[in-house]
């Protein structure tokens, strides 16, 4: 689909800070390349693909879950790549620089969600709601966002 966008983005798609799992999720008309040069392949749509994740010199950046969303069959209405990592600040950062290092630009905070809504994925209300969702501090918060997704 892609009608509003030309470039590619990238962002950590999880909390900052150590954790079990990380997540890099990219947007745009680069994911196959990335995929490609990052995993050796691209994933078959919409499967998860337990695969290595490689630094331009070939070597082993970690072991994890890859997943393609090809548009307009995803959150934004791009083609979609979703790295999901052994948690981390540091291997977070290093996948994240691999993607720019391969053409994608760092993603403005919301911008997925502004793309889904350029593109016709979500309404203004459901957009939105993402923010509020994020951004609840209480339960009650939470659930009426929630409620207009």
């Amino acid at each position: 689909m892609q009608k509003n966008n030309v470039d590619t983005i990238a962002a950590i798609a999880t909390a900052s800070g150590a954790g079990g799992i990380g997540i890099v999720r990219v947007s745009g008309a680069l994911c196959q390349t990335i995929a490609h040069a990052i995993l050796g392949q691209c994933p078959p749509p919409r499967h998860a693909a337990y695969l290595d994740f490689m630094d331009a010199d070939g070597t082993l950046i970690d072991r994890g879950i890859a997943i393609y969303y090809p548009n307009p069959h995803s959150y934004t209405g791009e083609d979609v790549l979703e790295l999901q990592a052994h948690g981390g600040t540091a291997l977070m950062q290093i996948l994240l620089a691999r993607c720019i290092s391969l053409g994608a630009r760092q993603a403005a905070p919301g911008e997925f969600t502004r793309r889904a809504y350029l593109n016709d994925k979500l309404d203004l209300a459901q957009a939105e709601a993402v923010a509020d969702l994020i951004n609840a501090a209480t339960e009650q918060a939470a659930k009426s966002a929630v409620r207009s997704l």
